[in-house]
């Protein structure tokens, strides 16, 4: 999710419910007041709670039994962010790792609101660790200084004398020690340090270390509590028929078999004005399934659209023949072409794509008397909170929402239509009950949902010196936007291609069309990495050069990007010879703040080709956890790869034609090929690691194809070439 001018974007409603612009301007829930790490959760209650636990800032509580709680204002959906935010405070606290738990951040955007966002709360845009990184910091070291200062004088002794290791407050020189838990009656009492010194980088015995990840052992053992673990006594499932077609209503409806099945309890209709249709309510899963199938159901589809994807292709490409808004304009573009040398054009399709996350969506609501609660793996609690309060009828400050872990996201449950969170209060709501909801989305529910990366059409134009120097560079894309007002989500790694072109010009044609759509991982790098690598190697062809030589004379004055790119192509061996019948391909694409590079390796199997190896070169700046980092280059290598090869949602007159992984295949894990991780060395602030491993993929293996003499290949998913991996 792209974060940039986000503090603007979020206060407009999504060109899908207008309605909600307002509730997204609620200062209860949506603040620009950032947290200030020195803020207790409860200033007016000194001394420690009833439970026996110091509620040393907003971010972290200690208890007399010597546990460290670290309170995470992001959600942990797989990416390792309750261990990154741990790491940080954890590592200015001077705590043990083995005391270190972590709980979820109530909805308060004034102490828990990410500043990446504006303020809002929520996770997305690869922000967690790069938005919190200070934040973390400092709570920990003001927590600490606290319990410094509360042994200092218990002993009576000075506080430059004292040292933390390891959650062990210690004086030499008197031999007297204690653990935190032994401090924190004292701690509790002291005022709030306005400022603390933060350690030296180099005194680091956490950051820059690995870690085992906080969720693993809960992952393992089958304890952790994802939404669709979450029971409460008397709760009912609800699962939902959906209109067939986008723009699709119930026009009536007949439940008198759902009604005849056991267990269901009732059945509704709603409108939230995102979503519609007929929910079923059951004491459990599969009688309200049962139910739901069980229902006849009259629509009207007076207003549905019932276009086909090749329609709605063939539309952007006429499109594509005229100018489009101007994103980027440098130089005189027309000019150059006129005197080139050499002109070089391409097109490039991209399909709708699922998120396909592991865990569908799913959410836990129950209404109370003037107000409401939730539980829900949740992302976007700027956004969820107050329309949910909408939907229910009670103000935002009465809407607590409890986060669990999310079963994966990819940008899904950070939507700004709150459709499905929205969808599980209004069913809550029509049935007139105080007993908790659990609205379930089957996994075809999930995949025709809609909420999809859009379609995008990109057509590209290079101009040529007689010496083979680009001189000219235009780029015309085309297709839907997430957010109303959002223009540089869709021209991303496109408006700000680091390449050294004299004359570039980047436009954009937004369409619309009631198909429902969503960042998806790495948003508009998603298509945009895919259209500039591509076309930077058919420059490279054209020209006779060495596509990383060619990249390094077009990146002088970007450091950054030229550190990562000979970083990849030294560990690859991008200049030894490629035996026969193998080639190599590389890609370098800037997303989130992070450089990242790619080469993979690819060789002729048979009648097709096997994917190889890919090695993957990042400066995500310090990397807190250098194992976590690697996982989500290997994670983001594996999702991209999916849609590369496989990932492809189409509409046949209206329909969604895919399912289930039986026609929306995702990369299983014995398909993974082998990926080496290396990160480039940094002092500076950590950026975002969880997507910009996802767009460099698919255009080098798109590279090295064409370097084994394989035809270009420009329209996506890659499904008529038979890849396998080194399994």
């Amino acid at each position: 999710m792209n974060t940039k001018n986000m503090s603007s974007q979020i206060n407009e409603a999504p060109p899908i419910n207008e309605g909600r612009r307002d509730l997204l301007k609620t200062g209860a829930v949506l603040s620009v007041a950032v947290a200030l790490p020195g803020l207790s959760r409860a200033q007016s209650a000194a001394g420690l709670n009833a439970k026996g636990v110091w509620d040393a800032n907003a971010f972290v509580s200690i208890g007399t039994d010597n546990s460290v709680t670290i309170i995470a204002k992001h959600i942990e959906m797989g990416q390792g962010a309750y261990t990154g935010l741990a790491t940080i405070l954890a590592e200015e606290l001077d705590a043990d790792w083995s005391q270190i738990r972590v709980e979820g951040a109530p909805v308060d955007a004034k102490r828990y609101g990410n500043k990446a966002l504006g303020g809002g709360q929520g996770t997305g845009g690869s922000t967690s660790i790069a938005s919190s990184y200070d934040v973390m910091r400092e709570a920990g070291a003001k927590a600490r200084s606290m319990l410094v200062t509360a042994a200092a004088k218990k002993w009576n002794v000075p506080e430059g004398e004292i040292t933390v290791s390891k959650g062990v407050v210690s004086h030499a020189a008197s031999k007297k020690s204690a653990k935190f838990g032994a401090l924190v009656a004292d701690a509790a009492q002291l005022p709030v340090p306005t400022t603390v010194k933060l350690k030296d980088p180099k005194n680091f015995t956490l950051i820059g270390k690995h870690n085992a990840r906080i969720d693993s052992a809960e992952k393992s053992n089958g304890t952790a509590v994802y939404t669709q673990d979450f029971k409460l006594p008397g709760m009912l499932t609800a699962v939902v028929a959906h209109p067939v077609y986008f723009g699709g209503k119930v026009k009536s409806f007949d439940a008198t078999k759902a009604k005849a099945i056991k267990g269901v309890v009732d059945v509704v209709k709603f409108d939230t004005g995102v979503t519609n249709g007929v929910a079923v309510l059951a004491k459990d899963f599969w009688s309200a399934k049962k139910g739901r199938d069980a229902l006849t159901i009259e629509w009207d589809d007076s207003a549905a659209f019932k276009q086909s994807t090749s329609d709605i292709m063939a539309q952007y490409k006429e499109l594509a023949k005229t100018p489009g808004k101007s994103m980027r304009k440098e130089g005189d573009v027309d000019a150059a072409f006129k005197t080139a040398a050499k002109v070089i054009e391409a097109e490039y399709e991209f399909p709708y794509l699922a998120h396909a996350c592991m865990e569908p969506m799913n959410c836990v609501v129950q209404i109370g008397d003037g107000s409401c609660e939730v539980w829900n793996g949740e992302q976007f609690q700027a956004i969820d909170a107050p329309s949910i309060a909408r939907v229910v009828g009670v103000p935002p400050a009465k809407v607590k929402i409890n986060t669990l872990y999310a079963g994966g996201s990819f940008g899904r449950r950070a939507n700004p239509a709150a459709d499905y969170p929205m969808e599980a209060a209004a069913i809550a709501k029509a049935a007139n009950t105080k007993a908790p909801v659990k609205l379930v989305w089957t996994r075809e529910e999930d995949t025709r949902g809609g909420f999809y990366r859009p379609m995008y059409f990109h057509k590209m134009k290079a101009g040529l010196d007689d010496k083979g120097n680009i001189v000219a560079w235009q780029h015309r894309i085309v297709g839907q936007q997430v957010m109303a007002g959002a223009d540089q989500m869709s021209t991303e790694g496109a408006s700000n291609l680091p390449y050294a072109i004299p004359n570039i010009s980047v436009e954009l044609h937004t369409t619309k069309n009631p198909v429902t759509v969503q960042w998806w991982r790495s948003v508009g790098s998603t298509h945009t990495a895919y259209s500039t690598e591509c076309f930077l190697d058919d420059v490279a062809r054209a020209a006779g050069k060495d596509p990383v030589a060619l990249r390094f004379a077009l990146l002088e004055k970007h450091p950054r990007h030229l550190a990562v790119l000979k970083l990849a192509a030294e560990k690859s061996g991008w200049t030894s010879v490629v035996p026969q019948g193998k080639s190599r391909g590389v890609a370098l694409h800037e997303s989130f703040n992070t450089v990242v590079a790619q080469v993979v390796e690819v060789s002729r199997a048979g009648s097709g080709f096997k994917l190889e190896r890919v090695v993957c070169a990042v400066d995500c700046g310090i990397a807190v956890n250098p194992t976590i980092v690697a996982m989500q280059m290997e994670s983001g290598i594996g999702y991209g790869l999916s849609a590369a090869l496989t990932g492809e949602v189409t509409l046949k007159e209206g329909r969604v034609v895919q399912s289930n992984f039986h026609d929306y295949p995702v990369l299983r894990m014995k398909e993974m090929p082998r990926v080496d991780v290396h990160i480039v060395p940094s002092a500076a602030a950590p950026t975002g690691v969880g997507e910009p491993g996802t767009p460099p993929i698919a255009p080098a293996l798109a590279n090295a194809l064409t370097a084994l003499g394989e035809k270009p290949a420009r329209v996506l998913p890659f499904s008529t070439q038979k890849i396998s991996v080194n399994a």
